[in-house]
């Protein structure tokens, strides 16, 4: 389990998340919200890359940064096409990731097979990054993010500038990662996780001001026809271009 406990962060006279608590099991999270909305600060604090103000993260009750390599070793992260490098091919970039990972020489290769498989990227693997689509990109960094079968997997805007059909691709890859794993989503385009949420976190101002399925949230907000509507209902003017964004 994943436990978030009165988590602030503030960068000077900014609040980017104030006073966040959530716990979570394993199922699809859809974290959901207007750029600005304090998604990647959420992110970054569950993984470690940055440090709270206030408030703790813990694994299965343990603090994280207690927690250590250990803890890395738990986790996936995807984020929103940075971390990667043009001139290695993608086979070597996830090779690169896997010993960070700390995954033994002997299983590499089966590892990389394997996860290549998964994103249906193996007749590609030979060929720079730097000459992928945008949807390649996306699946390679999924592709890294599961590497060593982690148990928390985190996705920062894993659709981003996709094409439709690359979109519903990706979707349908997370949708078959869940199981015994928390999987994260962040993002600000509506329909692509309102088919494969377990729980939609509707997230304002650096606050979470809802939580619920995507049915009760529909019911909640005005017997809403769908995640689009309770979006815009909830976010208002805000809410404008993920709803372009999700037609």
């Amino acid at each position: 389990m994943l436990e978030l406990n009165h988590i602030t962060k503030k960068y000077k006279e900014k609040t980017a998340l104030d006073d966040v608590s959530v716990a979570l099991d394993c199922g699809i999270y859809g974290l959901l919200g207007p750029n600005g909305a304090g998604k990647s600060t959420l992110m970054n604090i569950i993984t470690g890359n940055i440090k709270p103000t206030d408030g703790t993260v813990l694994w299965n009750g343990t603090e994280i940064c207690k927690l250590g390599a250990e803890f890395r070793s738990l986790i996936g992260y995807a984020p929103q096409q940075q971390g990667l490098y043009n001139s290695f091919t993608g086979r070597r970039f996830l090779a690169y990731m896997a010993a960070l990972k700390g995954i033994s020489k002997k299983d590499v290769g089966t590892e990389l097979e394997r996860v290549l498989s998964y994103v249906n990227m193996q007749e590609v693997a030979d060929r720079a990054i730097g000459g992928y689509s945008g949807g390649m990109k996306q699946r390679i960094l999924i592709a890294q993010a599961i590497l060593g079968n982690p148990k928390l997997i985190v996705l920062d805007e894993p659709t981003a500038g996709l094409d439709p059909k690359e979109r519903v691709r990706v979707r349908e890859q997370i949708k078959e990662l869940a199981g015994d794993k928390i999987i994260l989503v962040s993002t600000h385009v509506v329909s692509d996780i309102a088919p494969i949420a377990s729980e939609i976190l509707l997230i304002r101002s650096g606050t979470i001001v809802d939580r619920d399925t995507v049915e009760a949230l529909c019911h909640k907000y005005g017997e809403s026809q769908n995640l689009e509507e309770v979006y815009m209902y909830v976010f208002g003017e805000e809410g404008c271009y993920a709803a372009a964004d999700s037609i």
